[in-house]
């Protein structure tokens, strides 16, 4: 008897074959129109969980190449990405770390301090995050600090991605984490790349934005969401394991049991407190964060810290390599064929004449919902930040307000797709979380941070005109 799933991949399958013969709507290429029926019908696939997402990314490849719809030089282009690359090198770095002990010993100060619940070791690892997130432009390499000490801690808890075990904690922990990381962002100027670049476009529109003047609107919606945001995974991802009154105690006993640094140790965190430093300065020294993650895998490398035969069985690096690589190529040419910028204006335009207290709301959800098709947060700004801030300022919405909303949303709409951002990726590669999941919890996660941004972030900046 066939799986519910499968009937409805058949279903998927059968509406794109259809679609796919219909003309394509105002402007567009057919081979846009394509595309985006290829895209759609790869991420259904893995939403109903249908297909893992690796095997519907390796079918989109070839569809895309086979139908003509890409050239294959533009199809394969996402694998020699930068970005990318950094993903895997941090991925492996992490697994350095893990192997020479250092990340089991930072995961036992942790549990030694805030152990006695799997809800205190998710706030603590957040409150972390909160606290280096203004040194880290990139969220991506801010990913490549915590996804470690979060492995670490999900082993050291009796979890490991199992379908046995992954529940106690693990699973979690890593959503826990990969959810922080939208709130990290928006937070602060300077957490995410997006953030300045949409900035200098609203000053094109006569809105100013600064480090202070983002913090100060940025600060309370974000701490409310940092309270709430754990609590509200608590209860949809729960943990199975939820007190651990007697962890403390037996991590305090395990460290002691560990003595002293070991030299491969004290060699993982000199490189990983390197590579820290060099991506905090990255964008002052004029440093390639992706060298920077390659360089510090290598000196691991060459003290034996981290070997060859290591990297043999590091399957899940080349797995993300590759789903990655491909859905950020398909989610890249729609916006470079303009279906985003089309979408975008087919939304915008029904909400003329409409009060602007409306438009502002139906704006900000329609900024969210549609990065369901992006796979970075940049890309998604760069495409409809403008185009929607205009439309807003239009209707009669005030500048700031609006401009500080949307890019408010470019950072919390981040976990609502396992490939929504490359911070999620390490945590989504972890093999704690299931994709279908991921896109369920992460759906509802976004939405919490959308309902808190609009009604506590509004009320904020309208109350106190941090908006400008």
């Amino acid at each position: 008897m066939p799986r519910v799933s499968h009937i409805l991949l058949l279903a998927l399958g059968v509406c794109t074959a259809a679609l796919w013969f219909v003309p394509a709507p105002g402007d567009l290429t057919a081979e846009a129109w394509h595309l985006f029926l290829i895209f759609a019908l790869t991420i259904g696939s893995v939403i109903v969980g249908a297909l893992p997402i690796l095997v519907a990314s390796i079918l989109a490849l070839a569809a895309t190449v086979l139908t003509g719809t890409l050239a294959p030089e533009v199809a394969y282009s996402g694998f020699s990405e930068g970005f990318i690359l950094l993903i895997v090198a941090a991925f492996l770095v992490a697994q350095g770390v893990v192997k020479s002990g250092l990340g089991r010993r930072i995961s036992l100060l942790i549990i030694r301090r805030f152990g006695r619940s799997t809800l205190g070791l998710g706030y603590s690892m957040l409150v972390t995050d909160l606290l280096i997130a203004p040194a880290f432009p990139s969220n991506t390499a801010r990913s490549g600090v915590l996804y470690p000490i979060v492995a670490a801690l999900a082993r050291d808890s009796g979890s490991r991605p199992d379908a046995e075990t992954r529940g106690r904690v693990g699973r979690y922990l890593m959503m826990n984490s990969m959810a922080g990381l939208s709130i990290s962002s928006a937070l602060w100027f300077t957490a995410m790349a997006a953030n300045p670049v949409g900035a200098r476009v609203a000053s094109g529109m006569g809105i100013t934005i600064d480090f202070g003047g983002w913090l100060f609107a940025s600060i309370v919606p974000c701490l409310t969401a940092a309270v709430v945001l754990p609590l509200a995974l608590y209860r949809l991802i729960p943990p199975t394991v939820k007190k651990t009154p007697e962890a403390p105690a037996a991590a305090a006993r395990a460290l002691k049991e560990m003595g002293a640094m070991s030299r491969h140790e004290w060699i993982t965190a000199a490189v990983f407190v390197g590579m820290v430093v060099l991506w905090a300065l990255s964008s002052t020294l004029g440093l390639d964060k992706t060298a920077v993650a390659f360089a510090g895998l290598g000196v691991l490398m060459v003290a034996g810290v981290f070997s060859v035969q290591d990297m043999k069985g590091q399957g899940d690096a080349l797995s993300t390599l590759i789903w990655f690589a491909v859905l950020y190529t398909l989610s890249a040419q729609l916006d470079e064929m303009g279906f985003m910028t089309f979408v975008g204006e087919a939304m915008a335009q029904p909400m003329e004449g409409l009060p602007w207290q409306l438009v502002y709301v139906l704006l900000t959800v329609a900024y969210v919902v549609i990065h369901y098709l992006f796979v970075s947060q940049t890309a998604q700004m760069l495409a409809l930040f403008g185009v929607f801030l205009k439309v807003g300022i239009d209707a009669g919405v005030p500048g700031g307000l609006m401009a500080m909303q949307l890019l408010f949303a470019t950072n919390y709409n981040s976990a609502i797709t396992p490939q929504g951002s490359s911070a999620n990726i390490l945590f989504a590669s972890s093999g704690y979380l299931k994709s279908s999941e991921m896109y369920r919890v992460g759906g509802l996660a976004t939405a919490i941070n959308t309902l808190i941004f609009l009604v506590v972030g509004t009320g904020w900046m309208m109350l106190t005109g941090a908006s400008g």
